[in-house]
């Protein structure tokens, strides 16, 4: 077997609310490869019942974290697909360092490793800002944020005249648990990128089109590199 380049992997890695989302898409575009979203692919996999998605199933309904190789072997299979030809990438995957380690031993056994790694930095106040403090119509499922996009009635909908709540998981102390446990797991991944000399760190405390530069920054260096 010689060296697959659609095995060579860009990761993507940033805290919840480090605003990955909207940045993967355009990167994913601009380097001409699949985004691939391990959550999505869940979902995908669940919704048309393959056999890793009736897996995946039988945990979650037993109310358990659906194990990390079953989730690997998604993102393999969707490596395998034609457009992922010149690689893919991921975002949101891995967030622990078993997770790292299952993905590259899988990728390894194909010839293929991770190119790059990306991490999405924001201090972790900013995070909690950013994440706390939104909240939705119950109609017409509009987010609003009480910093950056207030109603201009408050606890009404400018779209719809819906009420406006807040989601159980938007509350500060939650929100400010569910930070403070990425960065703990994530920690470690970011470190052995940093070790393994592929990680590239972004601010994500800056407006978005100049952290669209920076990650277009971060992957051109690299895509200078003939493969």
């Amino acid at each position: 077997m010689g060296l697959h380049h659609h095995d060579e992997v860009v990761l993507l890695l940033g805290a919840p609310g480090a605003g990955k989302g909207t940045q993967a898409r355009f990167l994913a575009d601009t380097l001409g490869i699949p985004h691939v979203a391990s959550g999505e692919l869940l979902r995908e996999h669940r919704a048309m019942g393959t056999d890793l998605g009736v897996l995946a199933q039988e945990y979650m309904d037993r109310g358990d974290l659906v194990p990390d190789a079953v989730v690997v072997d998604m993102i393999a299979d969707r490596l395998d697909e034609p457009d992922a030809e010149h690689g893919a990438l991921l975002d949101g995957f891995p967030r622990t360092l078993a997770q790292a380690e299952a993905l590259e031993r899988r990728l390894a056994d194909r010839g293929g490793e991770v190119r790059t790694a990306i991490y999405v930095e924001v201090p972790t106040d900013v995070l909690i800002e950013r994440l706390a403090g939104r909240w939705m119509c119950r109609v017409c499922q509009t987010a609003y944020h009480e910093v950056f996009n207030r109603p201009t009635v408050a606890g009404v909908c400018g779209a719809c005249g819906g009420e406006l709540y807040q989601r159980p998981d938007d509350k500060r102390e939650v929100v400010s648990n569910r930070v403070a446990v990425y960065l703990r797991d994530t920690h470690p991944v970011v470190e052995r990128y940093a070790r393994a000399g592929v990680l590239k760190r972004v601010d994500g405390n800056q407006s978005i089109e100049a952290v669209k530069d920076a990650l277009l920054e971060a992957v051109g260096q690299d895509a200078a590199i003939p493969a």
